[in-house]
């Protein structure tokens, strides 16, 4: 389907749910939550708290539906209030959630990672970056968003953004090489 018939479609779907249709509501969240969900699983690395972030912005959307005015602003209000979720339960955070090995399904080997170690000591470095320095990372390359959605997300100058991408990658190239000793990876 074009994206001008997806648009008018979900468009209709938010004035429905406005007027109280969950069917309606229903359709929307079906259509964004993976992308809600990809946030906050991206930036928690827990999946129950990217599942409970996930819930906190569906139900504040659902309260907010009449401020909503179009699809390309549902979209655009689903990532910065997911972001902006995301970044305060972070901050709010003193520990990390740990989980018994016991209970966890055997994992699906579908995508090899090429250097799982590399791949963990990239992840722990992330992790250790400030908040804001992490979503811009994490909105860059996972969410595969450019510089003026993250501005706009984020409420940032995009020269601001730039530059914090910037030192970001230097940092984590910084910190990463130290991690690593003398060995060179090529990942940026």
């Amino acid at each position: 389907m074009p994206d001008g018939q997806q648009e008018d479609l979900m468009t209709a779907s938010l004035e429905q749910a406005a007027q109280g249709d969950a069917a309606a509501f229903a359709q929307i969240v079906s259509s964004h939550q993976a992308m809600v969900f990809s946030i906050a699983w991206h930036y928690l690395q827990d999946r129950s708290l990217a599942e409970d972030v996930a819930q906190e912005v569906f139900l504040e959307l659902y309260q907010n539906l009449t401020a909503i005015q179009s699809a390309s602003h549902l979209t655009y209000w689903l990532r910065r209030v997911s972001v902006h979720r995301c970044i305060d339960l972070a901050r709010r955070r003193t520990h990390r959630r740990e989980q018994a090995m016991d209970g966890l399904p055997e994992p699906a080997t579908q995508n090899a990672i090429a250097d799982p170690v590399l791949m963990a000591r990239l992840r722990e470095t992330l992790d250790a970056l400030p908040e804001k320095q992490r979503m811009v990372i994490i909105l860059r390359y996972q969410e595969d968003l450019g510089p003026a959605e993250i501005a706009e997300l984020l409420r940032m100058p995009v020269n601001t953004v730039k530059s914090t991408l910037h030192r970001s990658l230097d940092d984590l190239r910084r910190k990463l090489a130290r991690k690593l000793g003398d060995l060179r990876y090529a990942i940026f």
